[in-house]
């Protein structure tokens, strides 16, 4: 048995990811990259309190400094843990509630008139 621990924050960002519950999704979010001005729309795949699993066509460094748009939440920070062919994991700065990213805001002038 390897008792090695996490020898990165990379790596230990990843480790308590795998341990936290996911939430199965399929939605989109918009990323924001440094030195451009608009957000790119990438697919939330599955969303955690630490971090996420997007999808797009766009590429990605890993280590890279980013925001993504949540919807319910805003703009989070966090950074490119590690990219792949077209999906890559984004580790948050702060933790978020992901319950309420599928919350669906009602508006009052979304309510039928007799309510």
């Amino acid at each position: 048995m390897d008792s090695r621990g996490p020898v990165s924050v990379d790596e230990e960002v990843a480790a308590l990811s795998r341990g936290a519950d996911r939430d199965s999704l399929f939605m989109q979010a918009g990323l924001i990259l440094p030195g451009r001005a608009d957000p790119v729309v990438v697919r939330v795949r599955n969303l955690s309190p630490g971090g996420m699993l997007a999808e797009g066509k766009i590429r990605v460094e890993q280590g890279a400094a980013v925001e993504i748009d949540l919807k319910n939440i805003g703009p989070v920070p966090g950074r490119i843990i590690w990219a792949g062919e077209g999906k890559f994991g984004i580790a948050f700065d702060h933790q978020i509630d992901p319950q309420a990213v599928r919350r669906q805001v009602v508006s009052q002038s979304d309510l039928p008139p007799h309510l």
